[in-house]
């Protein structure tokens, strides 16, 4: 089932993407027992929005043996144990919304990745054999990252947490074709107008999905509708303004956003 967020002249909801191509709205939140409102719309007259917004993203750095390596001047060897950091819900954004690159920056990165959404039952202490029950389903993220500030600050809070360094989509997959949810072994790209940079798949994780919900859930309680970032394979590369990136998952589809410069304007009002 491919749930939703969406925004149509009546307000935002959540909804279950057809066979049909039509969303069927649904009440409330996606958690739990789905009921139907009886509305029904076609993709043209809405618009996808990140299909959940998080508390928190949990991400997971280096993860990914092939990118460790290209990596290795900036953030060292392969961890022993997963390397966690956090990105604000404020840097969520979902599938046709722009990735804004920061005043002065010329090295922002794209980092395809799949995202973990937790389930109505969180997670908090449990096990590897207990991790996939915290699962709701899964989506695509692009853990956008500026990798001159990564490299300058140390630690990654403003190189990863810029508005817009999380897109999310353009759905959530909670039955994957075949598999359910055992997400171990798909495919992952990333094409910058149509360029393949990024290939990866999930079985090569150093940390599979697994041990990363059991070991995040030992550190703070993941609630329902939160995001883990699983890890990048290699290939990450810059991008600018006026480019386009998509993010594949196989039986995830596609997330594309494109790129502009961040705007100036402040909530006290006017440029700054």
């Amino acid at each position: 089932m491919r749930i939703v967020r969406f925004a149509s002249p009546q307000g935002m909801s959540f909804g279950v993407l057809d066979g049909d191509g039509q969303v069927a709205q649904i009440e409330g939140h996606p958690f739990g027992q789905i009921s139907f409102t009886g509305a029904r719309y076609e993709q043209a007259d809405i618009r996808l929005l990140s299909p959940i917004l998080p508390s928190k993203v949990v991400c997971v750095g280096k993860n990914y043996a092939d990118h460790i390596a290209e990596m290795k001047g900036l953030t060292g060897d392969a961890p022993t144990e997963p390397l966690l950091f956090l990105k604000p819900s404020t840097s969520v954004i979902g599938p046709g919304d722009a990735i804004r690159i920061p005043s002065g920056s010329t090295n922002v990165h794209h980092e395809a990745e799949l995202a973990v959404v937790i389930g109505a039952r969180g997670a908090r202490n449990v096990s590897p054999e207990q991790a996939l029950s915290s699962v709701f389903g899964y989506t695509i993220g692009n853990d956008v990252t500026e990798r001159d500030m990564q490299r300058s600050d140390g630690q990654w809070t403003r190189a990863k947490g810029f508005d817009s360094f999380c897109p999310l989509g353009p759905w959530i997959e909670t039955d994957l074709p075949g598999v359910g949810l055992d997400a171990a072994d798909l495919e992952v790209t990333c094409t910058v107008d149509g360029e393949r940079r990024q290939h990866g798949r999930t079985s090569s994780l150093i940390f599979g999905i697994p041990t990363l919900i059991s070991y995040i859930s030992r550190v703070m309680t993941l609630l329902p509708g939160d995001v883990v970032l699983t890890g990048t394979p290699a290939g990450v590369g810059p991008i600018r303004a006026g480019q386009r990136v998509e993010c594949t998952i196989e039986g995830l589809g596609t997330l594309a956003n494109s790129v502009a410069d961040a705007d100036a304007v402040s909530t006290a009002g006017g440029a700054r």
